[in-house]
C-alpha cells in the first residue's frame, strides 16, 4: 500500500505559516520526529504539511528578562552543551540525555515536543516544573499560556488549529537551586514514570520546591501536596522520604488503572526520593 498524498508548503515568512494553517487541518513540520511517521505509513489519508524550517528568527535561544527564550527550531541538541547556565541549564542538560537517541535530539524540536504533548515527554515536564509560558500567534494576535494550563489532556494542548506555537519563555530557575531527574525507561523510548524536581535552599531551609510527576495523568502534574510537605524544611532525608510519600498517596489521584496502581504509586514513591536527593546536592549553592 502507497503512503499517503502530501500537500507541501515550503515557508519563509511567519505571515505564509499563519496563511497556510488558516484551514485548520494544516499540520507544521519542524523537526518531524513524531509527525512524519504518522503521515507518510500506507493508508493515512491525504494530508497538508507547512513547513517552517525556512522561516527566519525561529532559530532563538536567549537569555531575556529572567527568561529563557525558545524558538520554534531550536533542537533538543541545543540543551546539551552549557549554552544556558544556572540551574535551569543544569536542568536542560540533564533531562536532554533522556531524549531519544542522537539523531532524534539532532532533528527534533523543544517546541514540537511542546505541541505533541505526549504525556511521557520531558520538555512538557520542564515546562510544567518551571512554570513556562507558551506564545501562540494566529489570526487574533498573539496569547500567552501558562504551561499548567496549556496542556489539556495527552496529545491535546490549547493551541488553536489556526494557531503557531512561536515561542516557549521558561523562567531561570534563582540561586540556591538543586535540580534532580529520575525515570522508569523499560524498551519504550518515553518513561513509564518519571520525576523532575527544582528545589531552592535559602539559609538552610527550603524557600521554593516544584516537583512534577510525569506519566501519572493526561499531562504532567505538579505534586502540590508533596512541594507543600518540603517547604521550609531542611532538606534533609527524613524531609525528602516524607516528601516523596506525600507525593505518591497525594498527588498520584489521576492513576487510573486500579490493578497497577499500588505498583505505579509505589515507582513515583521512589523515583521521587531519587529526583529530591539529587535535587539536593545543588540546592543551597549561589552562583
Amino acid at each position: 500500500m502507497r503512503p499517503a498524498a502530501v500537500e507541501y508548503i515550503a515557508a519563509r515568512e511567519v505571515g505564509e505559516v499563519l496563511a497556510a494553517l488558516a484551514d485548520g487541518e494544516t499540520s507544521v513540520l519542524a523537526g518531524g520526529q513524531s509527525l512524519v511517521p504518522v503521515v507518510t505509513r500506507p493508508g493515512a489519508p491525504p494530508c497538508r504539511l507547512v513547513d517552517i524550517n525556512r522561516v527566519g528568527g525561529f532559530d532563538t535561544l536567549a537569555e531575556d528578562d529572567g527568561c529563557l527564550r525558545v524558538g520554534p527550531l531550536v533542537r533538543h541538541r541545543a540543551f546539551e552543551s552549557g549554552v544556558v547556565g544556572g540551574a535551569l541549564g543544569d536542568l536542560l542538560r540533564v533531562v536532554v540525555q533522556h531524549i531519544g537517541h542522537p539523531p532524534i535530539r539532532a532533528r527534533g524540536t523543544m517546541l514540537g515536543s511542546l505541541a505533541y504533548a505526549h504525556p511521557a515527554a520531558e520538555w512538557p515536564a520542564v515546562a510544567v516544573t518551571v512554570g513556562a509560558r507558551m506564545v501562540l500567534d494566529g489570526p487574533d494576535g498573539r496569547r500567552t499560556v501558562p504551561a499548567d494550563t496549556f496542556f489539556t489532556a495527552p496529545f491535546t494542548t490549547a493551541r488553536r488549529p489556526q494557531e503557531l506555537l512561536v515561542e516557549a519563555r521558561l523562567p531561570t530557575l534563582p540561586d540556591g537551586t538543586g535540580i534532580g531527574y529520575a525515570e522508569d525507561r523499560r524498551s519504550s523510548i518515553y518513561p513509564q514514570a518519571a520525576a523532575m524536581a527544582a528545589v531552592t535552599v535559602t539559609g538552610g531551609v527550603v524557600s521554593a520546591a516544584a516537583l512534577c510527576l510525569v506519566n501519572s495523568g493526561p499531562h504532567p502534574v505538579r505534586a502540590v501536596a508533596a512541594e507543600n510537605a518540603l517547604l521550609g524544611t531542611r532538606f534533609s532525608d527524613t524531609a525528602i522520604a516524607l516528601t516523596a510519600e506525600v507525593a505518591a498517596e497525594q498527588d498520584t489521584r489521576r492513576l487510573d488503572d486500579d490493578a497497577t496502581r499500588p505498583a505505579r504509586r509505589q515507582a513515583y514513591r521512589v523515583l521521587a526520593r531519587r529526583a529530591l536527593r539529587h535535587a539536593r546536592q545543588g540546592a543551597g549553592r549561589c552562583g
